[in-house]
């Protein structure tokens, strides 16, 4: 007859190690995916005044061409404008930053990130530091 199997039990500090775990991740990746979000644009940037002469040019196109050719003018006056809409728009991480900085070095530390792969990911030194993260860590 088979023995039953001894049923696995979690001890407490293993719970509350886990809760940790799953409170700093849920703090820090926010701020994180807001880095990424917001991230600028590599290459030249366009200005209202550039984006608004493309947008008559495309325009002046749109006149003349195919079916196919259309579409693309089309999409790419669609992209134009919610460009043009959110050029301006500043985006406040300043409550994510707070709570990835309240969160990052023991997370970090129990995870075995270092500073660069923080630092590869788009995290600013300057919040690294606040976070008490240096770049000897790791």
């Amino acid at each position: 007859m088979a023995t039953k199997k001894k049923k696995r039990s979690v001890s407490d500090n293993q719970k509350s190690a886990m809760a940790e775990g799953r409170a700093q991740s849920r703090a820090i990746s926010p701020y994180l995916e807001a880095l990424e979000a917001y991230r600028p644009k590599r290459g030249r940037k366009r200005t209202p005044e550039s984006i608004d002469r493309r947008l008559q040019a495309i325009d002046g196109e749109l006149e003349g061409a195919n079916q196919i050719k259309r579409l693309s003018l089309i999409q790419e006056r669609l992209d134009l404008l919610d460009e043009r809409k959110n050029l301006d728009r500043k985006v406040d991480l300043s409550a994510y930053e707070k709570a990835f900085v309240a969160n990052a070095k023991p997370y970090g530390e129990r995870r075995g990130i270092s500073y660069q792969a923080w630092r590869q990911l788009g995290v600013p030194a300057s919040v690294l530091s606040q976070a008490g993260i240096s770049r000897s860590a790791g």
